[in-house]
């Protein structure tokens, strides 16, 4: 008999038990965090329209959209009728549009759901995975983009990812520093392109690609030269300061930065040369760095129009996304590190069939008292070697010997599976000692 490949689809992944303990924690942080600014959860169908997400993405997206064919009498034609949805925006975008006199003005959303793209992705990268959004919709304030801001830093700090670095920056003032430097208008994007890699290849590296690029040589020289500055954000502020879009834009992150204030477990500051989305969005942007990963982990900005492409007139919206996928890396990183079991507090023995009754008795009691607690449900061997490496692998705190000795004397022994420090007890402190192991 041939054997079927047990592998999943390519492009994706099974979550074992650790994984999913490890994302469904963060999620509940992220979600009462969320609750705790005033956001609202929202969920959406797995698949849309076809044409509701060719709507938004234009042919290159319609490459890297999963197509559903159409079904029943239908399904010969090879057509495609739906699919899945691509992003958390689009499906957010359509209801703002269907329940609009039903939703409070302004709308603040939150939306942790999977997306599916039908590209190759690279390492560590997949074709489904999740999304953590939020955004607020009918808001033209600038109080919004630094709610967002401040939400999304909380988030980070709840969970443990201190040292992170939050950086800002406006399209005003992107197409400031374009007018400043005397670059034509015409090269304003695939300039910005090459400025906003300054992290990766430097300010000579910038320099070539600007000059591959066209940009004339007076301005790059002017930017190669701010670029080497030791205070960068201040030369190019006294560049900005001489053009009307570029006032406007430093206006707008100052602002922002004076809305936001400090910042727990990280740091908010101008970045002079971010430029994120450039024909998505419209006012402040900014993104998260954390030295753990040296990479982006969550991101956002003002996009005004996007979301009112289902109705006749544009909707301010802003909002930003996590990137789960490298946050959970971290969080991972940061548990191997500690050592910290995640498994369940108490692993109660079953040392033979006559103690097994008050073994699942023990169990409820536990549970009733608060611990998270499971039993020993192996047949077979019933050796204690046997049970506490299962609890070890399962990642269990303690684990509640009671054999027939025990049950006579009416005792009961802990055993700290972390230590392999073990205690013999009265019954009746069993709590009040598993308190006090855990720190409860």
């Amino acid at each position: 008999m041939t054997s079927i490949d047990a592998n999943p689809p390519s492009g994706t992944r099974d979550y074992l038990p650790a994984e999913v303990v490890r994302r469904e924690r963060a999620f509940s942080t992220i979600r009462d965090t969320f609750h705790r600014h005033g956001f609202e959860p929202l969920d959406t169908p797995a698949f849309e329209r076809l044409d509701v997400l060719t709507g938004k993405y234009g042919e290159e997206g319609d490459q890297l959209i999963f197509k559903i064919l159409r079904r029943g009498d239908h399904e010969a034609s090879g057509d495609a009728d739906l699919a899945l949805r691509y992003d958390l925006t689009v499906p957010l975008a359509r209801v703002a549009a269907r329940y609009g006199s039903q939703l409070p003005t302004p709308f603040k959303r939150y939306h942790i759901a999977p997306v599916w793209r039908a590209d190759r992705p690279g390492k560590g990268r997949f074709r489904e995975f999740f999304q953590c959004d939020l955004d607020t919709v009918g808001s033209d304030s600038l109080v919004a983009d630094a709610a967002t801001i401040q939400a999304v830093a909380d988030v980070l700090d709840r969970l443990g990812l201190t040292g992170f670095r939050i950086q800002l920056n406006a399209r005003p003032a992107l197409a400031g520093l374009i007018e400043a430097y005397g670059v034509p208008a015409e090269l304003e994007g695939s300039a910005l392109v090459a400025l906003d890699k300054l992290d990766k290849v430097g300010a000579d590296g910038v320099a070539r690609e600007l000059v591959e690029r066209g940009v004339p040589h007076a301005a790059v020289d002017a930017l190669v030269g701010d670029l080497g500055s030791a205070d960068l954000a201040g030369a190019v502020r006294e560049r900005l300061a001489s053009t009307e879009r570029g006032r406007d834009g430093l206006a707008q992150v100052d602002r922002v930065l004076e809305l936001v204030g400090e910042v727990p477990g990280g740091t908010l500051a101008y970045a002079p040369v971010l430029a994120r989305g450039l024909t998505y969005y419209t006012g402040p942007v900014f993104e998260v760095v954390h030295d753990g990963l040296d990479a982006t982990i969550a991101a956002g900005g003002r996009y005004d129009g996007l979301v009112g492409m289902f109705q006749a007139n544009d909707v301010p919206a802003t909002g930003g996304s996590l990137g789960m996928e490298r946050i959970l890396l971290l969080l991972e990183q940061a548990e191997a590190a500690s050592d910290t079991r995640s498994g369940p507090d108490v692993l109660v023995t079953v040392m033979d069939e006559e103690g097994a009754a008050d073994a699942m008795k023990l169990a409820t009691q536990l549970r009733d008292a608060g611990f998270t607690t499971d039993l020993y449900t192996g047949g077979g061997s019933r050796k204690l070697g046997k049970q506490l490496k299962y609890g070890d692998r399962r990642g269990a705190h303690t684990a509640i010997i009671r054999g027939a000795d025990e049950r006579a004397a009416g005792t009961v022994a802990v055993k700290d599976l972390a230590s392999g420090d073990q205690t013999t007890l009265d019954q009746s402190e069993l709590v009040a000692h598993l308190g006090a192991l855990l720190g409860r």
